[in-house]
């Protein structure tokens, strides 16, 4: 309060203020930086006094009068400095010893910061030589990273096959808008409306109660006709729906009607010259019972075994020995196997691989998701964790010849769907690896029937067979009959 009552007597134009009167409002108190508190010591030292508030400030070259005036009066407040506020404001004396002991704090003071600088900087340039790469390491990066580029720069007989075998410009296919409901999107894109991607719509009936949510199952619920959980459907306008509606067996018709076997050329990385695309093939069977020389060989095979994982599902299923005796090893030669696992099969899978003459080379995961396209967390298999992904074992048997490698990852993301419902993925990833050649599944059903393929199973009906070589050996062996 002393200090306020001197600095208001000084700039109030030398009235001195007493306890009982009303001081003015303040001002602003700031005082000079460091640097500046610095450089205003040297001045009053070196030049000769008296000096005025008028002739520091020149001689400061500091823009804010209030701040050097601020700082004079604290330096008379600490008896550094002796003031005359009678005529304006002038330091008339200051005390040399005090103000010398100051600046050697200051200077002090500055020659640390100044040292610790140059430390922090011998520092970083320590850690900049030590983490900076010898010539040798420099130029073994430039070898690795030239050598990457060139693994990475797609050869022109890679470039032919990507072009070649890429997806149809055509397609359906359409992507999922991520706000799932139609009433949904436009609430979230209040500027734009609703978007052009696919959206779904609740189904709500009489038993449906919306408060409870979402059914875990979604359109996989077995109990959907009494569910009270919501469900959803497809919100698409009608054309698209009577597209959807065909069947694949349809689709696999016309395609066979309009043309009954498609040329593709080929000749620059097979060498054959004309990929031969066959109608979908099938024989109704029980494959413990065939006789697989009757069907030959094949250059790619896949297998969803009816496993016995130890829980009750709804379709028959073999033993571990039933798997063992199938006599796999004589409809390959030289090409691939894809079996696919879960559960406790994964094992058994991997010993049947080997026993059957594969060497196990790759593992395709399936990621499913539902419905909505979000991740399966209710999983319906599973006895400690619920099991949202399956395995497919991928294995080589022999030298196979006239395939591409390096196309496709090793992971699906993929709606479920029926029970025991594989991904339609993996018909492409297995055509764009051996194109054009014959290729077997076990255990499969209508929906899995697919041109270039031979599908056989208990659940299929009938036998269609379009390769004069098969169908003369089977005919042969078992006539006009189903071979159970």
């Amino acid at each position: 309060k002393q200090w306020y009552q001197r600095r208001v007597a000084i700039t109030a134009g030398g009235k001195t203020y007493t306890e009982n009167d009303p001081l003015p409002e303040k001002s602003d108190h700031s005082v000079l930086s460091e640097d500046g508190t610095q450089n205003l010591l040297t001045i009053l030292e070196s030049e000769q006094l008296p000096l005025s508030l008028e002739t520091l400030h020149s001689k400061c070259q500091e823009e804010n009068l209030s701040q050097l005036k601020n700082t004079i009066v604290m330096f008379s407040y600490q008896d550094l400095i002796t003031l005359n506020v009678t005529d304006h404001l002038k330091v008339i004396a200051i005390d040399n010893k005090k103000v010398s002991s100051l600046l050697g704090r200051y200077d002090k003071k500055r020659k640390r910061r100044k040292l610790n600088t140059q430390v922090a900087l011998s520092v970083e340039s320590a850690e900049f030589l030590l983490n900076k790469p010898s010539a040798v390491q420099s130029q073994s990066k430039k070898l690795g990273e030239e050598i990457q580029a060139l693994l990475n720069h797609k050869s022109a007989r890679e470039k032919t096959i990507i072009e070649t075998l890429k997806s149809n410009k055509n397609s359906q296919v359409r992507e999922f808008c991520e706000w799932v409901t139609r009433q949904e999107c436009k609430r979230g894109n209040v500027k734009f409306g609703s978007c052009g991607k696919l959206h779904f719509k609740k189904l709500i009936h009489a038993h449906t109660d919306p408060s409870l949510g979402d059914c875990s199952f979604l359109n996989t619920c077995f109990h959907m006709d009494t569910c009270k959980y919501v469900h959803y459907a497809i919100d698409e306008d009608s054309h698209y729906q009577r597209s959807q509606a065909l069947s694949r067996r349809e689709l696999a018709s016309k395609r066979a009607k309009s043309s009954a076997t498609m040329l593709v050329s080929d000749s620059k990385f097979l060498s054959n010259t004309n990929i031969v695309i066959t109608p979908p093939q099938w024989i109704q069977c029980d494959i413990r019972k065939l006789d697989f020389d009757v069907i030959g060989k094949f250059t790619v095979i896949m297998a969803d075994p009816p496993w016995d994982i130890h829980m009750e599902l709804p379709y028959g299923t073999m033993t571990d020995d039933e798997m063992r005796n199938m006599g796999i090893e004589r409809v390959q030669d030289d090409g691939f196997i894809f079996l696919w696992v879960t559960g406790r099969a994964v094992e058994l899978g991997r010993q049947l691989l080997q026993l059957w003459g594969y060497d196990r080379v790759d593992d395709i995961i399936w990621v499913k998701t539902n419905q909505l396209q979000r991740l399966i967390r209710t999983g319906r298999t599973g006895h400690w964790i619920n099991h949202g992904k399956e395995h497919c074992l991928v294995g080589v048997k022999g030298s196979p010849s006239n395939f591409n490698r390096g196309l496709d990852c090793d992971v699906i993301v993929s709606e479920v769907r029926d029970t025991s419902h594989k991904p339609d993925e993996i018909y492409g990833m297995i055509e764009r690896l051996s194109p054009g050649t014959r290729k077997l599944e076990l255990f499969g059903r209508e929906h899995n029937t697919q041109n270039n393929w031979l599908t056989l199973g208990n659940q299929l009906d009938g036998v269609h067979l379009e390769w004069e070589d098969v169908k003369s050996r089977y005919f042969t062996k078992y006539g006009m009959a189903l071979p159970f």
